[in-house]
């Protein structure tokens, strides 16, 4: 084991903690259960500061601090624009896609759809849904925080899966979206505090005495060429991180897909007080997501100055926490590591479990199914999914950067969704027939595309599949020739009117972000 007491007391420490808390907000009073609405939307009740830690905690996992950390220590600082511009689609998405959302007081992504189109859009996106949660998140959370475990402690990777799925599901499974968002609260506080620590002592290492900030410098000098934010063709890394169609082309379809559409993401809005602070809470993690590259990327890149004897890229992470970190850091670093990628776990299987019992079994199988049946049946849904990821976990270990994998693969459905979801909110001739071909088509095109140009870069294929739906979408409506659908969003002014903070914070996101760009580009 490469880990001294004082580390593991510290971990063990904070593993008691989560699971107390967990389990404490878990509680119900005597003589009362959980509904539907308390266990898969903590009863509508979210505060701003919950929604923002509990979307920052579920987002950043195993998948960022190993993954991108890997592609950090491969590639560059062109990862940081996956953060980056999330911060400008947390923007967009607070303003024009939560207002119509809240409004029509949703549960779930599938429900939305089958209020705008239909009843086979819903069913169809839904199965869809499952399948990216369960056989590519879960699973590579799973695997990638496994991964670490066995770099640093020595343990068999089984062990670390099995272990790291017991922990999140210890409080998750029982206490639904109250207990996973407020536990979020501490674990981010953990992983950003965690993650700074790791990127200073590294620095400070690069600094040579000198401190941290010599050490930045230091790294920009030894490895100038990993600071460019847009890659040209003959860069090794422009396969996965396309040039210019990081700011302006197929990104952004992952990214509001992401941000927007994605269950997994938006249950924490969907779960808030109000729109107004709903908003107030993507903002918030808009702000703290200009601060994560870093942690998951500027650790990598140090990690390459620092010519870490890696067999892969993925070590990178695993190996500053193993090598640099002294005793007593250690353990908090390892908390931090393990807070985010037991959140994201927590955050899976709760988005998993709601998406089944209410999208699947309560319509197709249990038509009269009451409260405590619903709650019950999205705890077993949780628990299978998670036996699922166990079983598949292993079969990762094959990969070099697991997190462009996740990308990838989840763009096979991110194009289809987002043009669904955006002709829903403001193509009021939109069809049930077109948005199920555009959910169809996205696999389609993607294969297609993915077979006949293999050399083009899957983000470039993600936005033209993406046009190709859209496309789909309105010539169906050509041909159908049904005029404005009934079912069509009324978009007013009124329902996109934000407060001035919200605004004022807007514009400072974007200048920062401006900045960064015109720096290293």
């Amino acid at each position: 084991m490469n880990i001294s007491a004082i580390d593991l007391t510290i971990f063990v420490f904070y593993c008691l903690l989560i699971m107390f808390v967990g389990l404490f907000v878990s509680r119900t009073k005597k003589g009362t259960e959980k509904d539907s609405k308390d266990y898969f939307l903590a009863g509508r009740g979210l505060a701003w500061w919950a929604i923002g830690a509990s979307i920052i905690a579920s987002n950043i996992s195993a998948e960022q601090f190993v993954g991108m950390s890997g592609s950090g220590y491969a590639i560059g600082l062109a990862m940081a624009t996956y953060e980056w511009i999330a911060a400008l689609g947390l923007i967009i998405v607070a303003k024009f896609f939560i207002p119509i959302f809240l409004e029509k007081k949703i549960f779930t992504m599938p429900q939305f759809l089958e209020e705008r189109f239909d009843k086979r859009v819903k069913t169809v996106m839904a199965i869809f849904w499952l399948a990216v949660f369960i056989f590519i998140n879960l699973t590579s959370i799973l695997y990638l925080g496994a991964l670490t475990i066995e770099k640093i402690m020595g343990f068999p990777m089984i062990f670390g899966i099995i272990g790291l799925a017991i922990f999140a599901g210890i409080y998750s499974i029982y206490g639904g979206l109250k207990a996973v968002a407020l536990t979020d609260v501490i674990q981010v506080i953990f992983l950003v505090g965690g993650g700074l620590i790791t990127t200073y002592i590294a620095l400070n290492l690069l600094g040579e005495g000198d401190g941290a900030i010599q050490g930045f410098s230091n790294l920009y000098t030894k490895t100038q060429d990993k600071f460019h934010l847009i890659l040209d063709k003959s860069h090794p890394g422009y396969k996965d991180l396309p040039g210019i169609s990081v700011i302006i082309g197929g990104l952004w379809v992952a990214n509001l897909y992401y941000w927007g559409c994605n269950q997994y993401i938006i249950q924490r809005a969907l779960a808030a007080k109000s729109v107004e602070e709903a908003q107030k809470g993507m903002i918030f993690a808009g702000f703290i997501k200009l601060f994560i590259p870093l942690l998951v990327v500027i650790p990598g890149i140090a990690a390459f100055a620092l010519e870490a004897p890696l067999s892969k890229s993925d070590e990178a992470y695993p190996w500053l926490l193993s090598n640099l970190l002294p005793v007593g850091v250690k353990g908090v670093a390892f908390a931090a590591l393990t807070a985010a990628i037991v959140s994201s776990l927590a955050s899976m299987m709760n988005s998993i479990s709601t998406i089944f019992t209410l999208d699947i079994y309560k319509p197709y199988l249990r038509k009269k199914a009451n409260e405590t049946e619903l709650v019950r049946t999205g705890r077993w849904a949780s628990f299978v999914s998670l036996i699922i990821a166990i079983a598949i976990a292993p079969l990762l270990s094959g990969l070099d950067q697991a997190f462009q994998y996740i990308q990838e693969f989840t763009g096979f459905i991110s194009p289809g969704a987002l043009s669904i979801f955006l002709a829903g909110f403001f193509y009021k001739r939109a069809t049930a027939n077109g948005a199920l071909l555009a959910a169809i088509g996205s696999f389609v095109f993607s294969g297609l595309l993915k077979y006949i140009q293999p050399e083009l870069p899957w983000m470039d294929r993600m936005g033209i599949v993406f046009i190709f739906c859209c496309l789909t979408i309105v010539i169906s409506a050509l041909i159908e020739k049904k005029g404005v659908s009934e079912k069509s969003i009324n978009i007013t002014f009124d329902l996109f009117k934000t407060t001035k903070s919200f605004n004022i914070a807007a514009c400072i996101i974007i200048i920062i972000l401006a900045a960064f760009y015109t720096i290293w580009w």
